[in-house]
């Protein structure tokens, strides 16, 4: 089983899947924000930024497999911040989390994704509501529950990664 996982994590294929699921999910938020005219509040283009750090990762996965260990890593802390930030959503969205939202991106001077792609990453709207995606849930709940599958998956790919690399070292 493990070698299997292993394996799994160098796979072109599961990178790719993984790109696609990055890019499926920007264009989601995309045309919610700009064919239904739901805005982006600052805690969703901080999740378009987490995603679009997975993508790129995914991206170089897909050239570099030998290096899946670091690319699981990366992928476990990436998607913990998605998580961390779709949960923060919810919170706020259900009333659990007393917060308020100030339009700034929030990104840090060195990466200033506002400024350089505002069609995506530039908040419209105060944090507090997410639109309604089929089957009842909201952006924010399916992005937790995204969020918490993300990290199982890369957790459990990440440790597979690690114990294969001390295997093949003899630890």
């Amino acid at each position: 089983m493990l070698n299997l996982l292993a394996t799994l994590s160098r796979s072109r294929i599961y990178w790719f899947l993984v790109l696609l699921a990055c890019l499926t999910m920007e264009g989601t938020a995309l045309y919610y924000q700009y064919g239904l005219d739901y805005g982006p509040c600052v805690l969703c283009v901080q999740v378009r930024a987490w995603l679009l750090g997975l993508a790129l990762v995914a991206l170089v996965m897909l050239f570099l497999p030998a290096f899946a260990f670091l690319g699981q890593f990366l992928s476990l802390l990436l998607a913990s911040g998605l998580l961390y930030t779709s949960w923060r959503t919810l919170g706020i969205e259900r009333g659990t989390i007393i917060d308020s939202c100030t339009m700034d991106a929030g990104f840090p001077d060195w990466l200033p994704l506002q400024r350089w792609l505002p069609q995506v990453f530039e908040p419209w709207e105060p944090c507090g509501y997410t639109p309604e995606l089929p089957f009842g849930i909201t952006m924010a709940e399916g992005l937790v529950v995204i969020g918490l599958a993300w990290v199982a998956v890369s957790l459990v790919l990440t440790l597979a990664s690690l114990a294969m690399k001390r295997s093949a070292a003899g630890w």
